[in-house]
């Protein structure tokens, strides 16, 4: 047996992600891991990600890793007002992307999902590949969501787990207009993932993660149909 932990915050990313590896991947079972770090989107992901799970007839498990708000220096566990990208351009948000990095986030959780699978192999002999939602897209690029990052971490459960799991990212050479054009063939709702970083059950309209979601739609030439707060932002 063989099944996909899929590492999903109800993104559009990660639940693109999860329709590709139903679709073209050959996996028995789906697995949807939910992080709970106390981000301020905690209710608007955690709905998304179950939805979703019930729709592709995956399991849902949620992780508590709420330490990792004690440590984080991000906005996404702080309640400071994000600045109000609409009137801006995002060509160039590297200084942007920085307010909302939380330290050694996704290794913190891929080795969660390692352990995981570590442990499946260990009482059942099954086998487990973990599934992000990370891509090529250089206005939100952190350091811990790249090729390169993936493929160490491959290495590492090679040589140090029995499992010998893979971390696969199957949009990582894919931007948010390429996302969205996916999620369409897919025909995903997309109206029910939830990408905004400060949430907690809509999308502000305003912060980076919305202002990407919003681009990606307008440059794919697809009905943006997202309840945003403040839905004028200009693109």
């Amino acid at each position: 047996m063989k099944q996909a932990i899929i590492l999903c915050s109800g993104g559009m990313d990660s639940v693109t992600a999860a329709y590709h590896v139903k679709s073209v991947m050959d996996y028995d079972k789906l697995i949807f891991f939910f992080y709970n770090y106390n981000q301020r989107a905690y209710e608007g992901e955690k709905t998304a990600v179950q939805y979703f799970a019930s729709v592709l007839k995956g399991d849902f498990i949620e992780c508590d890793v709420r330490w990792l708000d004690s440590v984080s220096t991000s906005m996404i566990n702080s309640d400071k007002k994000p600045e109000d990208m609409s009137s801006k351009s995002i060509k160039n948000t590297e200084k942007e992307s920085a307010n909302w990095y939380v330290p050694c986030r996704n290794l913190i959780f891929i080795s969660n999902a390692l352990a995981y699978a570590e442990s499946e192999f260990i009482k059942s002999g099954i086998q487990s590949d973990i599934i992000t939602g990370f891509k090529n897209d250089g206005a939100e690029t952190f350091p811990d969501t790249t090729k390169e990052f993936a493929d160490a971490l491959t290495n590492i459960s090679h040589i140090s787990t029995a499992a010998k799991s893979k971390i696969l990212s199957p949009l990582i050479e894919m931007d948010k207009e390429d996302i969205v054009k996916l999620g369409l063939k897919y025909s995903i709702p997309a109206e029910k993932t939830f990408s905004c970083y400060v949430g907690p059950e809509k999308h502000c309209g305003i912060c980076l993660a919305c202002r990407l979601r919003k681009e990606g739609f307008y440059w794919a030439n697809i009905t943006d149909k997202t309840a945003y707060l403040k839905d004028k932002a200009r693109l």
